[in-house]
């Protein structure tokens, strides 16, 4: 589930936010029942200085003010539409100009006027027409580029029961270095969240580069120290391979937290009682990259996992120590929640950071159903933004994943994506 911009995003469920074309398409908010009314506004505006000009007297007369309706028009219908209200602006002004012979008329130079206002108003709505095409397609670039670094989960993807929320600083950018994804293979199911230091392409870039390489060995190697290892591997090949291009983002590094769901093995024969758990409970690994530790959220409560946090992806060199993972015990009922800085950092008016395990403590206390990965994905999502006023100052996003107790019909080995 993603995000642009405001609300949960693209796995599976809907995100409150803007529509593909209301930013770029203004005239397309004037629907009624799903049809366009765009073409009332400049029409009413016509009738209107018609009809009060056939009640000035004298030397004042408003019906070159007509040069306004293709104007308006050109704001918000389409090409051919402000043409014809043009057309319709220069007959309307003949006709009421020349209705009363006796009277005053505004003559020759206002019809100059209002004939060129209808052409540069359509000239004008061809070029905001090109441009909101042009938007459309950059848009459309970005959705690719979304999908591609953020795909779609199916639901109970791995054997996990999940729901993501994904907001960017930026509403129109769509996409920012904020990742996650899920990747379940033949050794158990891996969780990748992160978020990479910076902004704009580069940090979208990096964090393409880091989720490839998760969604390989996540499925292929058994060890979760390896996909650790591996994660750190590419993030100092990826800085080496950007300052050789002589950028300036050569240097830069990654927060992130690895979970491992390991896959049920079947016991071992012999003597004693078969020892048996709960469906839907087990261990869980962890491994955190200078990333805040997850959540578990449960009916009975918010608990941290006890992790410490080694340090972020590309630093490694600082200290060159083994990866540490982390085993540790997962109730059936606990849900992970998993959220970058973007979470913990909103600020209020006050400059006061979002008490993220309060506020979600206070939810499961008023409905034990809170702890459900979608709706805590809600509670968190709703949170940060009322905490903040709506004003996120980095990219946003958080991820909650709890176990199905099964494997789930996409945990086969052979499902991989």
């Amino acid at each position: 589930m993603r995000q642009g911009n405001r609300g949960l995003g693209p796995h599976g469920r809907r995100q409150p936010r803007a529509g593909r074309r209301e930013a770029t398409h203004r005239h397309e908010m004037l629907h009624v029942r799903g049809r366009s009314v765009a073409w009332v506004p400049p029409l009413l505006l016509l009738l209107a200085i018609a009809v009060a000009d056939y009640h000035t007297i004298g030397e004042f007369r408003i019906i070159s003010w007509i040069v306004l309706v293709p104007g308006i028009a050109a704001a918000i219908c389409g090409v051919w539409g402000t043409a014809v209200f043009g057309a319709l602006s220069i007959i309307t002004f003949t006709l009421v100009d020349n209705a009363w012979p006796h009277e005053f008329q505004t003559g020759l130079p206002d019809f100059i006027l209002v004939a060129a206002g209808g052409v540069l108003a359509t000239l004008a709505c061809a070029v905001r027409v090109r441009g909101e095409r042009r938007a459309l397609h950059m848009r459309d670039v970005a959705d690719t580029v979304r999908r591609t670094v953020l795909r779609p989960l199916p639901p109970r993807w791995g054997g996990l029961e999940h729901a993501g929320v994904y907001l960017t600083a930026d509403a129109g950018a769509r996409v920012g270095g904020d990742f996650y994804d899920i990747q379940p293979g033949p050794h158990g199911t891996r969780v990748l969240v992160g978020d990479v230091q910076g902004k704009g392409l580069g940090a979208v870039e990096t964090a393409a580069v880091l989720l490839g390489t998760f969604r390989e060995t996540g499925y292929h190697e058994p060890e979760l120290s390896v996909v650790a290892e591996r994660l750190e591997e590419r993030m100092l090949r990826h800085r080496k391979y950007t300052a050789a291009l002589g950028r300036s983002d050569g240097d830069r590094f990654a927060t992130a937290v690895l979970l491992g769901f390991p896959a049920d093995r079947p016991a071992a024969a012999g003597p004693g009682p078969a020892r048996t758990r709960a469906p839907g409970s087990g261990p869980v690994e962890v491994v955190v990259f200078g990333h805040e530790p997850p959540l578990a959220v449960g009916p009975g409560g918010v608990r941290p996992l006890p992790v410490t946090g080694g340090l972020p992806l590309g630093l490694r060199e600082l200290d060159p120590a083994p990866v540490r993972v982390h085993r540790l015990p997962l109730a059936a009922d606990e849900t992970l929640l998993l959220v970058t800085d973007g979470v913990t950092e909103a600020r209020d008016a006050a400059g006061t950071f979002y008490p993220l395990a309060e506020d979600v403590a206070r939810a499961v206390a008023r409905d034990a159903r809170a702890a459900e990965p979608a709706r805590l994905a809600v509670v968190v999502r709703d949170g940060t933004l009322r905490h903040s006023g709506g004003h996120l100052n980095d990219d946003t996003t958080a991820l909650a994943v709890r176990r199905t107790g099964g494997p789930g019909p996409n945990a086969s080995k052979g499902d991989v994506r």
